[in-house]
């Protein structure tokens, strides 16, 4: 049998009530499980344009001081950052998924991190100072992995079917020519492999996190995994997510499809916005399945690791989930989850944020600037 998307969508509106997106989920699964195949238009399609707000949420669009070169200092430049007071904590989970065990304590010194994913505006700074070219802009090699949202789902879905390889995709043009990030100046920027968000980042006078260092700040001051923030505060979005059934039906009860403006949901305790959904954020470790169930101080992962697999190139870890994560798909919206993400590959779906690492900075300082 055959289901439209404007079908499911009504069929959930009747069965529903009050957004309750594990039992939407549970039900559109059921269908596709019955045989129901999805034609048509996607929901996703069908609502608003990539990344637009397809109803209000929050006043995420006030400008944003940009860090230029010249305000780079030797100790790298603060502008937007927030610190983080140092600590131990348990990384990991034992409760979750197999790749987030073992659960062990980590100790970390303090530093500063972006309070928000770094935005196109931000890059484009760079770019214009630096005349850096990204890896999907390189002729040698051009493109991008691109989510599209398929209009058939089959039975037997592959991930080939929503992700595509566009050669005309960058940071400059998110879904391949024809498109700009034009309006976006605000989202986090995309299509950025390893190496052009270290390039951004050493620009800055910072480094990329290590996956310590980010979990560590995405607790936003909890010790433990218990209480920890996810994607939902009970049955209400609150972070950028995937409501509904991926990669089908997207109901955008977060108020978008696709990337949001940094800085649209509430933050962390620690000042920090987005630190899960929006987009997946670069890590310095390399990925191995699973942490070693040792306590460590200031850990930086493994040494360089063999590729996951044939013909692919080694990953580093990413985090935080993205607007691609759903209750039926991914799920990895919370502050333990991890994921391979290969070091040479820029997709539609990965960002990131830097730190600095200022050891220096004494708690009365660290409070009298956090936020600015």
């Amino acid at each position: 049998m055959q289901i439209t998307a404007e079908q499911l969508k009504s069929v959930l509106h009747r069965q529903l009530s009050g957004g309750a997106h594990a039992a939407q989920t549970a039900l559109c699964a059921a269908l596709l499980a019955a045989g129901f195949v999805l034609t048509g238009a996607s929901a996703s399609a069908q609502t608003s344009a990539q990344g637009k707000v397809a109803q209000p949420a929050a006043d995420c669009r006030s400008p944003m001081r940009l860090a230029t070169r010249k305000s780079v200092t030797a100790a790298g430049d603060k502008t937007g950052m927030v610190y983080v007071p140092g600590g131990a904590f348990i990384m990991g989970s034992d409760r979750q998924l197999p790749e987030e065990r073992s659960a062990h304590t980590v100790e970390v010194s303090g530093f500063w991190i972006d309070s928000r994913e770094v935005t196109n505006a931000q890059f484009a700074e760079f770019v214009r100072a630096t005349g850096y070219i990204t890896h999907a802009e390189r002729a040698n090699n051009p493109g991008s992995a691109v989510f599209v949202a398929p209009s058939e789902l089959p039975q037997g879905a592959r991930t080939s079917q929503w992700w595509k390889y566009i050669e005309s995709a960058n940071w400059r043009q998110p879904e391949g020519e024809g498109s700009s990030i034009e309006g976006r100046e605000r989202h986090p920027v995309v299509h950025v492999t390893y190496e052009d968000a270290l390039a951004y980042a050493n620009w800055r006078g910072h480094d990329l996190p290590t996956e310590a260092e980010w979990e560590y700040a995405a607790r936003g001051g909890d010790r433990e995994e218990i209480g920890a923030r996810t994607a939902y505060d009970g049955e209400k979005p609150i972070a950028n997510t995937w409501q509904g059934v991926f990669p089908v039906l997207n109901t955008a009860e977060d108020g978008f499809v696709g990337t949001a403006p940094v800085g649209c949901f509430s933050p962390n305790g620690y000042g920090l916005y987005d630190m899960i959904g929006n987009v997946w954020e670069w890590t310095s470790d390399w990925y191995r399945r699973g942490h070693v169930n040792v306590a460590a101080v200031n850990p930086k992962g493994p040494p360089g690791l063999a590729p996951l697999a044939p013909g692919s190139a080694p990953s580093r870890v990413i985090k935080g989930g993205s607007h691609l994560c759903a209750a039926n798909y991914c799920a990895r919206y919370r502050t333990t989850s991890r994921q391979p993400q290969e070091a040479d590959l820029g997709t539609s779906h990965v960002g990131f944020r830097t730190v600095v690492r200022d050891q220096g900075s004494s708690t009365k300082e660290a409070k009298a600037n956090v936020g600015k």
